[in-house]
This record gives structure tokens, C-alpha cells and sequence, in this order.
């Protein structure tokens, strides 16, 4: 008489699945903290606002956002410590933890933690006084020039490299797939329409500007909505 076939017992189902749902649940963890720090910098990155209700003496119509720190400005030290306060966030949800499988952090995360570090030496290496308030100092600072500079071009990077990544890692990220290209090309629309003073042209470049850190700022909650619905895992 055959013998019905046995039941597969705990010895070879229960790895399987004890070994995914931990698994799944660090992917999580590691999403969630990515999330937070995003969210937070979203916000803070758009802390020009305060210029509203606080005596700046600046025009927001006619100044760049960073002349709120500027090294003569008497709140440059709020505004300053926001700023890097907002880049360290960026660089805690850029890294929430180890690749899983101990692989290689992709290139758009470490542009983001560039553009971090660029933020932070616009704060160290300061426009020395307000452009637009004292006709005496100077539109370009070649040190913090430099540095807004590297700031924008690891900004667009990484925007570039997770739009990339949204459209050839196998449907992840459609948040970022379909409003990332829209939000890129807005922000670096807004970004040119701010050098006017870099050639000698000044006036209302302030506008412009203001609108490129607010589409900066929806980008960062974008990517945090992303991440958290879908984890980032290669």
C-alpha cells in the first residue's frame, strides 16, 4: 500500500518565509528613516519665509535668499544655522542605512549628500554683505558663488539620477517617474532666471529664486512620499 506523500514540514517552508518577512521589514525601516529627515528638510529648505515677519531689511522681490546670511546681516546666524540645519537632513535620508546584501549606495544618494555639503560651505564661506541694500558690495563672491555652484549641479544630478532610476529600475518610484521630470525642468527653468545679477543685470531676480527653492523643497517631499511608498532597494 503506497503512503500519501508527507506534509512538508517547518524545516522547509519556515525559512523561506521567516527569512523574507524580516527582510521586507528592514527595507521598511530603512525607507521610514529616509522619510522623516526628507520631510523635515522640505520644509526648513524654504525657511526664507520667515523674511516675512522678521526685520531682515531685505527685499525679497530684489535679494538672493542667501543674503539673509550674509556675514554683515544681523539674523545671519538663524538663517545660517537653518541652512545647514536643512543639509544635514538631507544627508541623514540620503544614507538611512547599509545597502541591503552590503551593496554599493547608488550614485543619486551620494549626489544628494553633495549637494548637502555644497549647502553647508555656502553657509561657512558667506556673502561678506547684501548685494541688493549696499550698492558698495559685490554682486559675485567668488567663494560662495563656487559653492552654489557645486550646490545646483549635485541638486540636478541626483533629480536626474532618480528620475533615471525611476524608469529602468523596474517600475519603482512612479511618483518620481511621473512628476520628477516636470519638477526638474521648472527648477532649472527658475534657477537661469536668477543670475541676472552675475552679468551685471539686477533686479527681481529674487522672485525666480524663491520659486526654484520651493520646487527644490516639493522635490524633497517627493522623494520622502516616494521612498516611503515604495523602498528604494537594488
Amino acid at each position: 500500500m503506497r503512503r500519501p506523500p508527507a506534509a512538508p514540514g517547518p524545516a522547509t517552508a519556515a525559512p523561506t518565509c521567516a527569512g523574507a518577512l524580516p527582510g521586507r521589514r528592514a527595507v521598511l525601516r530603512r525607507a521610514g528613516r529616509s522619510t522623516w529627515p526628507l520631510l523635515a528638510a522640505s520644509v526648513l529648505y524654504n525657511a526664507w519665509v520667515l523674511e516675512f515677519v522678521l526685520p531682515t531689511g531685505l527685499d525679497a522681490r530684489h535679494s538672493y535668499v542667501s543674503e539673509l546670511f550674509a556675514a554683515d546681516q544681523r539674523l545671519h546666524v538663524l538663517f545660517g544655522g537653518i541652512e545647514i540645519v536643512t543639509a544635514l537632513l538631507v544627508a541623514v535620508g540620503a544614507f538611512p542605512g547599509a545597502p541591503p546584501g552590503g551593496g554599493r549606495v547608488p550614485a543619486d544618494r551620494w549626489a544628494l549628500v553633495a549637494f548637502a555639503a555644497s549647502s553647508v560651505g555656502d553657509v561657512l564661506l558667506p556673502m561678506r554683505c547684501a548685494p541688493s541694500v549696499n550698492r558698495a558690495c559685490e554682486a559675485v563672491n567668488p567663494w560662495h558663488t563656487g559653492t552654489s555652484a557645486l550646490a545646483h549641479a549635485a541638486l540636478f544630478a541626483s533629480m536626474a539620477l532618480l528620475i533615471v532610476a525611476s524608469r529602468t529600475q523596474g517600475g519603482r518610484w512612479p511618483l518620481i517617474r511621473r512628476w520628477g521630470p516636470w519638477v526638474l525642468g521648472a527648477a532649472l527653468v527658475t534657477a537661469l532666471a536668477t543670475v541676472g545679477p552675475l552679468f551685471g543685470r539686477p533686479g527681481w531676480h529674487g522672485v525666480p529664486q524663491r520659486a526654484h527653492l520651493m520646487l527644490v523643497g516639493t522635490w524633497l517631499a517627493l522623494l520622502a512620499a516616494a521612498l516611503r511608498g515604495r523602498p528604494h532597494h537594488r
